[in-house]
């Protein structure tokens, strides 16, 4: 199972791979959404961000990939803006069994029942995929936030650079025009609550869809406690990853760095993933 799990999770990396672009704001009359002109109801979402430092939640993921069939896992994710996202799989007394860590830099994959580990960069990355894979943009998905591509974080002035629209009681708003991406985002038009961000290779069906449910409060905000993630072409998904959250915090008592010893074997990432695959 804990194969099948960072397999799934690998492949997932390079599947969300994204673009970073330039963005620019459709011209045009703004609508009016919950009693707000399009850029100010833009600029509340922007505004009621949580803006955590620091999230950490149990995560309960099932994961679904094309024929290969499906795998369910508990695990810990904890989040630290801009330095780490990470992922802790510890089923046997809360013995950690395999880590994934993304940072800015790169992809720590780490298998403690084997003694290895792969680390990745996100260039090396980015090749396989044949796109640019941002580390911000999926923070911002893991943190349900709206993003630009190029940008660490948004600040409400950046609200004009997002076109928006109604659609069957959602604004829809969209950013990252460029030439190969195009970035959209859902939110409910009353409470200005991200529902879901598409990201889509322009001119194709292939695309990824984030979508985000179950909103409870922690510490005072606001927060989707499930999140669904599918990938793929059109109606035939490749890939999916469900995730829901439990006993969310934003402590900050714990350690962003991974340090490991010299007794784990460095392995290059596609020779893991053969690994994986048997």
């Amino acid at each position: 199972m804990i194969k099948k799990f960072w397999y799934y999770l690998s492949v997932c990396l390079i599947v969300t791979a994204v673009c970073s672009c330039s963005s620019t704001r459709k011209v045009g009359r703004e609508p009016i959404i919950g009693g707000l002109r399009g850029t100010d109801y833009t600029e509340r979402i922007i505004s009621q961000s949580p803006r955590w430092e620091n999230l950490t939640a149990k995560a309960a993921i099932n994961l679904h990939l094309s024929e290969k069939g499906e795998t369910k896992v508990n695990a810990t994710l904890r989040i630290r803006r801009g330095e780490v996202i990470r992922l802790s799989v510890a089923p046997l007394l809360g013995i950690e069994v395999a880590r994934m860590d993304i940072t800015p830099e790169n992809i720590l994959l780490i298998d403690r029942l084997n003694k290895r580990y792969v680390r990745a960069s996100f260039k090396e990355i980015s090749r396989l995929a044949n796109a640019e894979l941002n580390f911000n943009i999926l923070q911002s998905l893991f943190l349900n936030e709206l993003f630009l591509p190029g940008k660490p974080s948004l600040t409400p002035g950046d609200a004009k650079a997002f076109s928006i629209k109604t659609d069957n009681g959602q604004a829809v708003l969209e950013a990252g025009r460029g030439k190969l991406m195009s970035y959209r985002f859902r939110t409910a038009a009353t409470e200005g609550l991200l529902e879901e961000t598409s990201i889509a290779l322009k001119d194709t069906e292939y695309g990824l869809d984030w979508k985000y449910a179950d909103f409870g409060k922690v510490d005072g905000k606001i927060f989707p406690q499930h999140m669904h993630v599918t990938a793929g072409k059109g109606e035939k998904q490749s890939f999916s990853l469900d995730m829901r959250l439990s006993r969310l915090s934003v402590s900050d008592g714990w350690n962003a760095q991974t340090e490991l010893s010299s007794r784990y074997k460095e392995v290059e990432l596609q020779e893991l993933l053969q690994m994986l695959l048997k």
